[in-house]
């Protein structure tokens, strides 16, 4: 694995550290493909059920290498998109652990995650027009679905900073915690998710994300087609059994 991203694994939760702290986290080609990397691996392993997605130094991510941008290293991989995650996020559940700046691709990387713990010194906001660009990773496509759409077209169109607690009150981060203990916020409930059912959360999560756009006439019959297989899984078997014996059920993700 690149040293641009590390990966540390624990109690059924990887954490994914981007570290480029002198660049204040920018996202350059190394970065995205070590993201994207990282990925390939750990979707394939039944050990890991969530991901938290971090920053080191302090800061979560100032966005797409500028510097690198204009020398032709960009922060894409085929297939995966912007950071090798904003186009293609895992099936697993991902955690953002944001502290410091999370801005432009940043913030898009963000929002590519499932759930969001900020510090209360965290800082968000898509920039983009202040340099002539366009938040294409995401942003503009996620945020008004996350925020009312007034308000989104408040950050977008701006380009300003918006603090943690701001985000916190329109709901779209979902924990604060004191400065330098978003990880730890983070990793909290990390391992929350990661102790229910492997299939279970992969299934839940493609049918919230994907249901949005349904006709009410073809919700159930798509939601069976993904839900479907859980219901008759060895895990579904042992959940029921482990209910009823009273203790903790041993998952196997099949």
């Amino acid at each position: 694995m690149s040293d641009e991203v590390l990966v540390e694994e624990a109690g059924g939760v990887a954490v994914l550290t981007i570290n480029r702290p002198k660049a204040r986290n920018a996202i350059n080609g190394a970065v995205a493909r070590g993201i994207a990397e990282a990925l390939d691996t750990l979707e394939a392993r039944p050990d890991v059920s969530a991901y938290v997605l971090t920053g080191a130094g302090g800061t979560f991510s100032a966005g797409m290498d500028l510097k690198g941008f204009l020398t032709g290293d960009l922060p894409v991989v085929e297939g995966r998109g912007f950071g090798g995650l904003t186009e293609a996020p895992p099936t697993k559940p991902m955690v953002a652990a944001v502290e410091g700046y999370a801005l432009a691709g940043g913030f898009e990387l963000a929002l590519a995650c499932d759930v969001v713990v900020a510090s209360s010194e965290a800082v968000f906001g898509l920039p983009e027009p202040r340099r002539g660009l366009v938040a294409g990773a995401g942003g503009i496509m996620r945020l008004p679905r996350r925020v009312p759409y007034h308000v989104a077209m408040e950050i977008a169109l701006t380009g300003d900073h918006y603090p943690a607690s701001r985000l916190y009150e329109l709901g779209l981060v979902n924990r604060i915690t004191e400065p330098g203990a978003a990880l730890e916020g983070a990793l909290e409930l990390a391992r929350k998710i990661a102790a229910n059912a492997p299939l279970a959360l992969a299934a839940t999560k493609k049918v919230v994300i994907e249901s949005q756009d349904w006709p009410l006439e073809e919700m159930f019959r798509r939601q069976g087609e993904i839900i479907n297989p859980v219901f008759v899984s060895k895990d579904a078997m042992e959940g029921a059994a482990a209910f009823a014996e009273k203790r903790a059920p041993r998952w196997q993700g099949e």
